[in-house]
This record gives structure tokens, sequence and C-alpha cells, in this order.
């Protein structure tokens, strides 16, 4: 689920005009009037401008097609956005610039055209990177080190057959480079277009297969430590969950496995349900846990067993567990991550490898 915005107030600023807005944006605001920087250019980063074509829904919930295509994603230096006030959490992050331009391939005009809420920029470790929004009509804060790009929004109002642009800002945490942009389609599936080029790679994640430690409780709220062993990420089909009661959308989904191994290596037995704690996250940005299947007595998913053996875990005992997630089609594992549970549990992440299945 992507997050709220969160608006900042910009001094001297009434009306509230976002250079780009979307559910997981934070405005910025002004600093200092008259502030004035040395400028570094952007670095473009290598992405094939390929248009794809896709939908967008309006604000009465009717869709419409617009052809998408992202033209230049740009990495920005660590002081163009010093005369803003970022929130806390955005300090340190690196910005990069998107811009992306869309065309109305209806036979209308479109009003209100806001396609910017469905994109997202992406780590290699597949989180998605903080949006950020602008008051446009502040010179204070859409000048200075941003493109020249950055400092306007896209038409609002676009004729059929016409095109306009917008430029986007994303943060992400130094040491993480992007590795995709996405777009979340509002007919459900996810578009995707691969980044080239970016230093820092993925800081924090492990290879596919690299054992870790975590933690977990037990059913006495007691710390027990684990070692975890990725065992692999395999493509499921949807005729593989025919059996359960899924709804329309899920239907239309892609299941992915996952499998891992846990040593209980503490001191006290756990019940093998540390798969509870594995989430997917995609190359669209998404963070997706496991799906709940209710199969009370029944013979689950023969190519995702939930637990093998299926008894208690004993100090020394080790237990594989299959874990199902359902992502749209067009979007792809990126990372798995294993959040665990109690007083100093912290998430493993690795970079997912997928094999075939099917």
């Amino acid at each position: 689920m992507r997050k709220p915005i969160r608006i900042a107030g910009a001094a001297g600023v009434s009306a509230l005009m976002l250079l780009a807005v979307g559910c997981s944006g934070t405005a910025g605001t002004a600093k200092k009037p008259g502030a004035s920087e040395s400028v570094t250019p952007a670095k473009p980063l290598p992405m094939k401008a390929t248009p794809r074509q896709a939908t967008w829904t309006d604000s009465d919930d009717k869709a419409h097609p617009l052809r998408l295509t992202p033209t230049r994603l740009a990495r920005g230096s660590d002081s163009d956005l010093s005369h803003i006030r970022l929130d806390d959490d955005l300090q340190g992050m690196v910005p990069y610039y998107l811009t992306f331009s869309y065309t109305n391939t209806a036979k209308s005009t479109l009003s209100q055209v806001d396609p910017s809420r469905n994109f997202s920029v992406n780590g290699a470790n597949g989180e998605a990177a903080q949006r950020v929004s602008l008051f446009q009509s502040n010179p204070l804060a859409t000048g200075s080190g941003l493109p020249p790009e950055c400092r306007e929004g896209g038409a609002a109002e676009l004729a059929a057959g016409a095109t306009s642009a917008i430029c986007q800002i994303f943060m992400l945490p130094k040491g993480q480079s992007p590795a995709t942009v996405s777009y979340k389609d509002d007919g459900g599936d996810t578009l995707i277009w691969p980044v080239g080029g970016a230093e820092g790679g993925s800081k924090g994640v492990l290879a596919p297969d690299v054992p870790a430690d975590g933690i977990t409780e037990d059913s006495r709220n007691r710390p027990v430590s684990l070692r975890i062993t990725p065992k692999g990420v395999r493509t499921g089909s949807p005729a593989d969950l025919g059996r359960f009661d899924l709804d329309a959308d899920q239907k239309k989904m892609v299941p992915y496995y996952v499998t891992m191994q846990y040593r209980n290596s503490g001191k006290y037995d756990l019940l093998p349900s540390m798969s509870q704690g594995i989430a997917l996250r995609t190359a669209g940005g998404q963070t997706v846990k496991r799906m709940l299947l209710i199969d009370i007595g029944g013979p689950g998913v023969a190519k995702c067993p939930e637990a093998v053996p299926d008894n208690m875990v004993k100090p020394d005992g080790v237990v594989t567990e299959c874990s199902i997630h359902l992502l749209p089609k067009g979007d792809a594992p990126a990372a798995v991550v294993f959040t665990g549970e109690g007083q100093g549990a912290q998430s493993v992440t690795w970079r997912a490898q997928v094999d075939g299945g099917r």
C-alpha cells in the first residue's frame, strides 16, 4: 500500500499547485529568499524510451487510454534541494528526476489528466523511491538546482491525439540505485522500463542463496534466533489455485512461490510459521505479503507446501516453508524480505532469483 501524501506549507504561498502529485509524496518548502547555489547538471541514466499503451482512471472512475513514454531519468546532486525544507526522513537522500510524456489516444478531450500518480522509480532492492512534490507557484521551490523540465507542470487538459510531458522528483537512499521505472496500470497490470548505469547498486541486499541470521518469537513471546537459507523463487500458475475462492482481480494475477529453510538456533521450540514474516518486493516497487489461503484439513497447494516437516521445530531442528505471493501481470520479484518478531528483530533482504515453474 502506498503512503499518503504529506504536504508541508511553503513560505508565502497561498495557491497550492503541486509540481508532481502522487500517492507517496512529500512536499518541500523554500528555505531562504534569494538563495543562490551552484548547479550541477543531472546525470542521465540509460533507459530505453519505449512507448507503452496504458489506462488512466479519472476522479469519476472512468478509464481512459493513454500512451506513456518515460523519456529521461537523471541522477541529481545532493545539493539540488538544499534550498528546500525536506522532511527528516528525506535528509541525505539522492534526487532522481523522471521525465515522461503522455498522449491522449482516446477520441475526446481529457480533463485533469494526472498519470503521474501511478509512476514509480524503484531501487535494485525492490523498494519504491520517495516521491517529492514541490509547489510550482513558488519560484524558490522550483528553481535552483532543478532541471528546467522539472520547473513546470504538465497539461491538465489534453485534446484527442495531443501529447504533454511532466517531470517528477524521486528520492533514494545513498547506496541504492534505480533499477526500474514502473507504471501501475489502472487496468490491473504493471508496466516496467529497466534502468541501467546507476552507481551504488543494492546496498544491504544479499545474494539469492546466502544464509543469514534472523530473530522470531515462540508461542510465549520469547526470542528465538534463526538461521535462514533461501531455497528459491518459482513462477506458479493461476491454475494451481483453482480449488480456492479467488476474487476477479486475484484471478488475473500470477502466483510466485518463495521457499525458505529455517534452522532453529535458539533454545525454545517453534511452530512452523516463520513464512508469515516473508514478503516479496517487486520490480514495480510493490511489497507483496504472503497470500493467506483457508484450507483446513485440505491438501494445500502441492507445488508450495506450507511446512516440511509439519511439526514443532525443536532447537537445532530444520523446517522448509513455502509462501505464495500474487503479483500483477507485467511485474516480477526483485527481492525477498524476512521481517522477524520481537525485540532486536530486523529485516533481512535477498535478491530474488526466479526459477521456472508452472
